[in-house]
Formats: structure tokens, C-alpha cells, sequence
């Protein structure tokens, strides 16, 4: 995989799966550039790591759920670097709680940060995309969008929305030769999944056809992929990386 002389945003992209990505597609050569909401320390660490392996990184802090601040990142991104080729849109967070306990506000910031802020940067990257007559959108799903999970009403209905609004950008924008697909994780060992406890991991393994949780990089490198020229003929597609656990 090749990824020389892209540019490339990653929403969220400070810690975890998104730092993963970012530094992934460093090391295959893209310019990177990645939002965070609260850490600059850590978004700096990243821009630092990605230009040491000798490419160009930008940090912006901006809220993911803001319409206008997506907007002006991507605009700042094509003017300083000349074009956006691929988006990445991973932000997400989660607000886990049985329905019954669920308040309004729970449902709000997850609905609004996972699925509110794919349209917002997508929407935005449309147009630099078509004036370069092509691109590449990502976005990060999860398997509990297509199995769905008790306490997660909120978490799954973003996620499985993704899916839909994914299938329905790829066909709105395919004559255009933009691409957009979802990659759905499953359990993954990141920040958000480490407060869990033994028990619940343990079920969770065993739950899992491989018997085992997944790590970032493994996610980064199906994305690279997406990104990358070699899936120039693929679409509108979900890609599960989950170890087999919604098969």
C-alpha cells in the first residue's frame, strides 16, 4: 500500500483507533491531518511522530458535533496543502446506560458526536473531493451497529446510521470516483474499551470466534486499505474487522 503525496484527515485522531490510523498513514507516506476535542498534548505528540517519519501534520482542536468548525478545518486543510483525498471520520463517543436509565442528554452527545459528525465533515469534504475529481471517505462504525447491544441503544442507533448514510453518500458521489466506506470494528483495546472489567472481557472473548480482543493497528490497517488505490473498484461497503464476532 502507497499512500505518497495524499492528504489526509482523521477526525479524532489523538488516541486510540485514530491515532493508529493517523500514524499509519504516515508511515505509508500521507500528509496527515487530525482534530481533537481536549488533549493537545497528545495531538501534538502525534503531529510530532508523523513528521519525524518526514511528512506534513496538523492538529485542530474543534468540537466534532460544530458544522461551521468542520468546515473551516477542511478549507484550511485544501488551502495549505492543495487538495483533501481522503477523510476519515472516527470521532465517537459512548454514554452507555439501559434505556429505562437513559436520559435525553445521554442520547443527545452520543447521537450528535457519532453520526451528526459524519455528516458535518463529509459534507464539507464533497466538494474539495470533486474538484479533484476523486477521493476517499472512511468512516468508523462498529459491529454493534449491525448486532445492536443491551445499554447501547444510543451507541448503536449512531453507528448503525453510519451504515446507511455511508451506502447512501457512496451512491450519491460514485460517478464522481469518491469512494466512501464504513469499517466496523469489534472489540478493540483502546482507552474507551479499557475501563471494563475482567469478567466482561472474558465474555466477551469468548464470544469472539478468534478468543481474543482486537488492537488499533489491526483497524488502521483495513483503513489504509480503503484509503489506498488498491481498493479503487470497492464502495458503499461495511468491512468487519471484529475477529468473526457478528458473523
Amino acid at each position: 500500500m502507497d499512500l505518497k503525496g495524499k492528504n489526509c484527515l482523521i477526525t479524532g485522531g489523538s488516541r486510540g483507533i485514530g491515532k493508529s490510523i493517523a500514524l499509519q498513514f504516515a508511515a505509508l507516506g500521507a500528509n496527515i491531518a487530525i482534530t481533537y476535542s481536549r488533549s493537545a498534548e497528545a495531538a501534538q505528540e502525534v503531529v510530532k511522530e508523523a513528521e519525524t517519519i518526514g511528512v506534513k501534520a496538523k492538529a485542530f482542536q474543534a468540537d466534532a458535533t460544530d458544522f461551521n468548525a468542520a468546515d473551516d478545518v477542511i478549507q484550511t486543510v485544501v488551502k495549505e496543502w492543495g487538495s483533501l483525498d481522503v477523510l476519515v471520520n472516527n470521532a465517537g463517543i459512548t454514554r452507555d446506560n439501559l434505556i429505562l436509565r437513559m436520559t435525553e442528554e445521554q442520547w443527545d452527545d452520543v447521537i450528535n458526536t457519532n453520526l451528526k459528525s459524519i455528516f458535518n465533515y463529509s459534507k464539507a469534504a464533497a466538494k474539495p473531493m470533486m474538484r479533484n475529481r476523486g477521493g476517499s471517505v472512511i468512516n468508523i462504525s462498529s459491529v454493534v451497529g449491525i448486532s445492536g447491544n443491551a445499554g447501547q441503544c444510543n451507541y448503536a442507533a449512531s453507528k448503525a446510521g453510519i451504515i446507511g448514510f455511508t451506502k447512501s453518500y457512496a451512491r450519491e458521489f460514485a460517478s464522481r470516483n469518491i469512494r466512501a466506506n464504513v469499517v466496523a470494528p469489534g472489540y478493540i483495546l483502546t482507552e474507551m474499551t479499557g475501563t471494563l472489567n475482567e469478567s466482561v472481557l472474558e465474555q466477551i472473548n469468548s464470544e469472539t470466534p478468534m478468543g481474543r480482543a482486537g488492537n488499533p493497528e489491526e483497524i488502521a490497517a483495513t483503513v489504509a486499505f480503503l484509503a489506498s488505490d488498491l481498493s479503487s473498484y470497492i464502495t458503499g461497503t461495511v468491512v468487519r474487522v471484529d475477529g468473526g464476532m457478528a458473523m
